[in-house]
């Protein structure tokens, strides 16, 4: 998947294991590393449902729109698929397997 950044302060956190691991500690800067590398390999959203461990899933509320998977507990990393026009299934629902393209949003505890 084609990954972009809200900002150039998560781009760089997310970009170098030094900064990941200087803006959030050894070992959610590790799992963030991770996940962006399984983010940046996936073909489409619907590869990054398969990890069971990532657990990712869409948001509700106020979070509408955006996609979480886990880092550690009880942060995520957040994103918002990026594909223009917004891919989705006949039933309206985001149709998983063609989100190509997602912009990294926050890195937060949602809870």
């Amino acid at each position: 998947m084609t990954v972009t950044f809200r900002n150039r302060r998560l781009q760089k956190e997310c970009s170098s294991e030094k900064e990941a691991l200087k803006a959030h500690g050894s070992q959610r800067g590790r799992k963030l590393m991770q996940r962006i590398t399984e983010l940046s390999a996936a073909r489409n959203l619907a590869d990054m449902g398969k990890l069971p461990a990532a657990r990712c899933h869409e948001l509700t509320a106020d979070r509408k729109g955006q996609i979480s998977v886990d880092l550690q507990h009880p942060y995520r990393l957040l994103f918002i698929p990026a594909n223009v026009p917004l891919p989705r299934k006949p039933d309206g629902g985001l149709d998983w397997s063609a989100v190509t393209e997602i912009e990294i949003i926050e890195i937060t505890d949602t809870h």
